[in-house]
C-alpha cells in the first residue's frame, strides 16, 4: 500500500468515527504517543552540540578572500577536500 493510499484510508476511517468524541479522543491520544516515538535525528543535547563544535574546530578552516564570490570560494576549497 502506498503512502497516498494509506493517507486516504486513514481519512476514511477517521470520517467514520469523527462524530464520536470518545473515539476521537482515543485516536488523538494514540497518534500523539506514536508521534512521540518517532525520533528526530537532528535533535541533540547541548553537550552533543558543543562536542561537535569542538571536533569541527580541529579541522581546517577556510575564509573567503576579499571580493571573492561564493561560487569561487567553494571551487577553491573543493580542491582541498
Amino acid at each position: 500500500m502506498t503512502a497516498l493510499q494509506m493517507n486516504a484510508e486513514l481519512y476514511r476511517a477517521m470520517g467514520v468515527i469523527a462524530d464520536d468524541e470518545t473515539l476521537m479522543a482515543k485516536v488523538l491520544k494514540y497518534v500523539k504517543r506514536l508521534a512521540a516515538k518517532k525520533e528526530d535525528p537532528t535533535l541533540m543535547t547541548k553537550e552533543e552540540f558543543f562536542a561537535r563544535v569542538d571536533e569541527a574546530k580541529k579541522g581546517p578552516t577556510y575564509r573567503m578572500q576579499p571580493n571573492e564570490n561564493l561560487s569561487t570560494f567553494l571551487k577553491r576549497i573543493g580542491n582541498d577536500l
